[in-house]
């Protein structure tokens, strides 16, 4: 009888930890004698304050600063999603939150991953996807996954957005006689070199070789060093702006955290992403370009859509971009109504000089 009674409470054990459904762990915690449902990596953190250790996470992977930020604001949002009759808790008690009752908050068979979900369904699908690039992350680090009836949007495909060619002359000469003093290297080596702009930002002094023609960008996207190479024109700019910047740092002097920065701005600082933008949006007026059509990453288009217009190799384009992936490069195959126009008038000039 006892034996039997022991069978039953066995069983009830396996029921009342399953009820979760099959994400749930088929034991419970005194059964298994490991926290619930942590993956054995991150058994040994469970009574520790979750914030923390997925910060140490997400660091030790090296995501850029903008992937942080995104992954960050979809986790608050996310946590601070409350079911019916749940009482908003505030963010910081949440950032205090053990990892093993986060694990139990985040479970997608509770319905809050479900309410958040239906709450982001009115962004567009590259933003949905995104976010929930950010909340898959951390299901998986604490031993979920976005389970299956998460259906993600269909990104609709856009090609990217380059200038013309009189575009870009009148680009190049509103950045060449603008008074902002970083104005023309920084469009000559967005140009030129078709690196990111926080690749630019970051980009140091010590980096740069002249003589070689080329630079190394540290720690790029994917925490990867790539080669870049410039032009004798890029080298020209470089050291005309050298001039300039030799000037702000005598009135100016660096912090140790700026001194080696190749650009500076007026106050002696390293220039910025966003320092970078403004400058887009004046030079845009300047060269009555609409400022929806000129960013950075516009240019960076341009550089890529430029090297495939002079019959550059798409796995050397792919080498130049720092694209892990050649389907991304892939996509300047496409080449837009504007610019398939412009490659064939100026290919029937070039035939019409040549019978002359």
């Amino acid at each position: 009888m006892q034996d039997g009674n022991q069978g039953k409470s066995t069983e009830n054990k396996w029921v009342e930890s399953t009820i979760g459904g099959r994400f749930a762990t088929p034991f419970s915690e005194e059964e298994l004698g490991v926290p619930y449902g942590l993956p054995s990596r991150i058994s040994r953190l469970a009574e520790m304050p979750w914030h923390g250790c997925y910060e140490m996470q997400l660091a030790s992977e090296k995501k850029s600063e903008h992937t942080l930020r995104s992954y960050r604001t979809a986790t608050k949002q996310f946590l601070l999603t409350v079911l019916p009759g749940e009482l908003l808790p505030s963010w910081d008690a949440l950032q205090a939150m053990p990892v093993k009752e986060l694990a139990r908050w985040v479970d997608p068979n509770n319905g809050r991953l479900d309410i958040w979900v239906q709450s982001i369904s009115h962004l567009a699908s590259a933003t949905i996807n995104a976010r929930l690039a950010s909340i898959s992350h951390l299901l998986n680090w604490v031993g979920h996954r976005v389970p299956d009836w998460v259906s993600r949007p269909q990104k609709g495909r856009s090609l990217p957005k380059t200038l013309t060619h009189r575009e870009m002359d009148r680009l190049k000469e509103a950045a060449a006689t603008s008074e902002n003093p970083f104005a023309n290297v920084v469009i000559t080596l967005l140009l030129d070199t078709g690196m990111r702009v926080s690749e630019l930002c970051a980009l140091n002094r010590s980096s740069v070789d002249l003589d070689d023609l080329s630079a190394t960008v540290r720690d790029g996207k994917g925490g990867k060093d790539r080669l870049v190479l410039f032009t004798e024109a890029t080298v020209e700019t470089i050291e005309a702006y050298g001039l300039v910047r030799e000037q702000i740092v005598s009135r100016h002097i660096p912090s140790d955290e700026h001194r080696d920065a190749l650009i500076l701005n007026r106050r002696g600082r390293r220039l910025t992403p966003r320092a970078v933008q403004k400058l887009m949006d004046v030079l845009a007026d300047a060269s009555d370009i609409p400022r929806t059509k000129l960013s950075p990453h516009t240019l960076r288009h341009n550089f890529a859509t430029g090297l495939l217009e002079k019959g550059v190799d798409l796995v050397s384009i792919q080498r130049l971009m720092g694209h892990s992936n050649i389907a991304t490069t892939r996509v300047y195959l496409e080449i837009n109504d504007q610019s398939l126009r412009e490659i064939y008038h100026r290919a029937q000039r070039v035939r019409t000089e040549i019978e002359d």
